[in-house]
């Protein structure tokens, strides 16, 4: 079951990237109610000078008391406030311990969902927390066996069987057991969200599905057997389906979601048709995560430029998920 909670709970991401400014951005076009429902994870002081960039008029305190006024969860960061578009250790502690928090507050039902900004892989390696990105990071702290990305749009939903990874070691990832949990996962949260029988493709790896063995031989090995097995549980699925018109087909409704077999498979198409407006959606975890589905973007970082309309979508998504029962079949 999700968290009864209603409340939405924010990471602040690095605070040298353009988190702090979308999360102000988002926070100063919400009604009080829903400015009400939000507990942000991060740092007061970065958020305040955020909030002078964008002109955002928001007052921010351990609880959300005003009509302006927003719920911080304040982690301080020591020595002098740090500079917005460069690589600071300090930043990537900071958001290791802002996202370490918020897991802890859903564990325990405080929150209902969490939203994340963007994090710097760098800063965060170079702070000693030695993780791939958010999937990864939450899977650990959750003490979760798998965890899966996916990407949502308004005309199409695409979930990796791998994603930070090698594209030789994404390769070897491609396994029966692998792909047909992906499928299973997919389609669990689908039926969650509403869809009560959901069309799942799963994309092949090799040119044509390698051509009878002609290009390869992962798609009849691997992939057709998983793709047996869903169908033997009931699982509306299909595939291999050749990579190449997969994603088309699913943008034009055949689909409801694709299973793709690495990180640029399913990426490249979801930024080309939903660049702004696609949401980056953790699932296998015992929690529930949304997040903004672009990095820290430093070369704009503090300047009032960064588009929010990718953080709308994805609180607006965690909202959707917020106290909604999990589907266990």
């Amino acid at each position: 079951m999700a968290s009864s909670s209603r409340t939405i709970g924010i990471t602040m991401g690095d605070p040298a990237g353009v988190g702090p400014e979308i999360i102000c951005k988002s926070l100063a076009e919400m009604s009080a109610a829903d400015r009400a429902t939000i507990r942000v994870f991060g740092n007061r002081d970065s958020l305040e000078a955020a909030a002078g960039i964008v002109g955002a008029p928001l007052k921010f305190a351990p609880t959300s008391d005003g009509a302006d006024t927003v719920a911080v969860e304040h982690v301080a960061i020591d020595g002098d406030p740090i500079a917005f578009g460069k690589i600071d250790t300090r930043a990537g502690d900071a958001s290791f311990r802002f996202i370490a928090r918020a897991v802890e507050a859903a564990t325990a039902g405080e929150i209902g969902c969490i939203v994340t900004a963007p994090i710097n892989k760098e800063a965060l390696n170079l702070a000693g927390h030695h993780y791939d990105g958010h999937t990864g990071m939450l899977a650990h702290l959750t003490g979760s066996r798998s965890s899966w990305m996916l990407l949502a749009a308004e005309r199409m939903s695409v979930i990796h069987v791998s994603t930070h990874v090698s594209l030789k070691e994404a390769i070897a990832r491609v396994k029966p057991e692998r792909i047909l949990e992906t499928i299973r996962t997919g389609y669990r949260h689908l039926r969650r969200i509403g869809i009560e029988n959901p069309r799942i493709a799963v994309a092949g790896l090799n040119p044509h599905c390698g051509e009878n063995g002609l290009f390869g031989t992962e798609d009849d090995e691997f992939i057709a057997p998983a793709v047996a097995a869903a169908k033997a549980e009931g699982i509306d699925a299909y595939g291999p389906v050749p990579p190449d018109t997969v994603f088309h087909r699913a943008y034009s409704g055949a689909f409801d979601l694709v299973v793709a077999q690495y990180h640029d498979q399913g990426h490249i198409p979801m930024k080309l048709v939903a660049f702004e407006t696609g949401v980056n959606i953790s699932l296998g975890l015992p929690i529930d995560r949304t997040s903004v589905d672009h990095g820290t973007a430093f070369d704009i970082a503090g300047t009032g430029k960064a588009n929010h309309v990718n953080m709308n979508a994805a609180i607006a998504y965690a909202r959707k998920l917020a106290g909604t029962p999990r589907v266990t079949a």
